[in-house]
C-alpha cells in the first residue's frame, strides 16, 4: 500500500503536462499554417504565370492578372503569421526560418518569373531564333532580383537572431514585400490598360517590356540598400491615430475600392522610391 501511495504523486503531474501540450499545440500550429498559405501562394503564382496568355479565367482576366493578386495574398499571409505568433506567444526559431523561406518564393522567385513572363524574352542562351540581347539583359535582370533578395531575406534574419539595436519603425534596405508589391502592382495596372486599350497592345507592350527591365534591377538593389525605408505596419498601423490617421485610412479604402489597379501601383512604387528621395532631398539641402 505505501509503494502505490508513493508512486500516485509523479503521475499528476504527467496528466498535467500532457494537457498543456494538448492546449498549446493549435495555438502553435496557426502561426504556421499561416506561413504555409504564403509560400503556398507564391508556388500558386508561378504556376498561372505559366500558363497562356489566352488560357480561360473567370472575368477574362489574365493569368498574370491572378498571378500578381496571388502575391498579394501571400502578403497579407505574411503579415498575419509573425503578429498570430507573438499575441499566442508562439514564436520560435522554426517559424523565423519557416517565413524567410517562405518569402523566398513569394517575394523573391515569383515576381522575378512573373516580370519575366511579361517581358517575353524568349529563350535566351539557348534557341539560336530566340537569343538576342534584349532577352539576355533580361534574364540577367531577373536572376539578379532573385539574388539580392536571397542576400535581403539572409541579412534580415541574421540581424533578427543577433537582436541588433536597430529602429524597429524603419527597415534597412527595401523589404522583400515592398520589393514583390512593386512589380505586382505595376504587372496589375499593365493588365489592366491592356484589357482597356487592346487596340494599342504593340507600343504598350513595347513600352512595357522595357521598362519593366530597369524596374526589375532597381527593386533589386534597393534591397541590398542601406538606405531607410519606414516600416508601415509598426509606424502607422500600431496603437492610437488621431482623426487625420482614420481620415487617410478610409481614403485610401475607398481608393482600392474604386481604383484598385491605380492605387496599388502608386502606393507601392511611391514606398520604393520614398527613400531615394529622401535621401536626394537632404543632399541636396545639404549642398544648399
Amino acid at each position: 500500500m505505501v509503494s502505490r501511495l508513493s508512486n500516485q504523486p509523479p503521475a499528476a503531474p504527467r496528466k498535467r503536462r500532457r494537457r498543456l501540450r494538448v492546449r498549446k499545440l493549435p495555438i502553435s500550429v496557426f502561426p504556421t499554417m499561416l506561413t504555409l498559405a504564403n509560400v503556398l501562394c507564391g508556388f500558386i503564382a508561378i504556376f498561372w504565370a505559366s500558363l497562356p496568355a489566352n488560357a480561360d479565367f473567370p472575368f477574362n482576366w489574365t493569368p498574370l492578372t491572378f498571378a500578381a493578386m496571388a502575391i498579394f495574398a501571400g502578403m497579407v499571409f505574411d503579415g498575419f503569421d509573425g503578429r498570430v505568433a507573438r499575441l499566442t506567444n508562439s514564436t520560435s526559431a522554426f517559424g523565423a526560418q519557416l517565413d524567410s523561406m517562405a518569402d523566398m518564393v513569394t517575394f523573391g522567385v515569383a515576381p522575378a518569373y512573373i516580370a519575366l513572363k511579361l517581358i517575353d524574352p524568349g529563350v535566351p542562351y539557348i534557341s539560336n531564333s530566340a537569343d538576342h540581347l534584349f532577352g539576355r539583359f533580361a534574364l540577367i535582370a531577373a536572376l539578379i532580383y532573385v539574388a539580392c533578395a536571397a542576400l535581403r531575406l539572409a541579412r534580415y534574419t541574421v540581424d533578427t537572431n543577433e537582436k541588433q539595436a536597430v529602429d524597429p519603425s524603419v527597415f534597412t534596405g527595401l523589404p522583400s514585400p515592398g520589393a514583390a508589391g512593386t512589380i505586382a502592382a505595376l504587372i496589375l495596372l499593365h493588365q489592366h490598360i491592356l484589357f482597356n486599350n487592346a487596340d494599342q497592345y504593340d507600343w504598350l507592350h513595347l513600352t512595357t517590356r522595357y521598362a519593366m527591365i530597369g524596374i526589375v534591377l532597381l527593386t533589386a538593389l534597393a534591397m541590398v540598400s542601406k538606405m531607410p525605408y519606414t516600416h508601415v505596419m509598426n509606424r502607422y498601423l500600431r496603437g492610437k491615430a488621431n482623426v487625420n490617421t482614420i481620415a487617410l485610412y478610409v481614403i485610401v479604402a475607398l481608393l482600392l475600392l474604386i481604383y484598385p489597379q491605380w492605387t496599388l501601383a502608386i502606393a507601392f512604387t511611391g514606398y520604393a522610391l520614398s527613400a531615394p528621395s529622401w535621401w536626394a532631398y537632404k543632399r541636396m539641402t545639404r549642398v544648399r
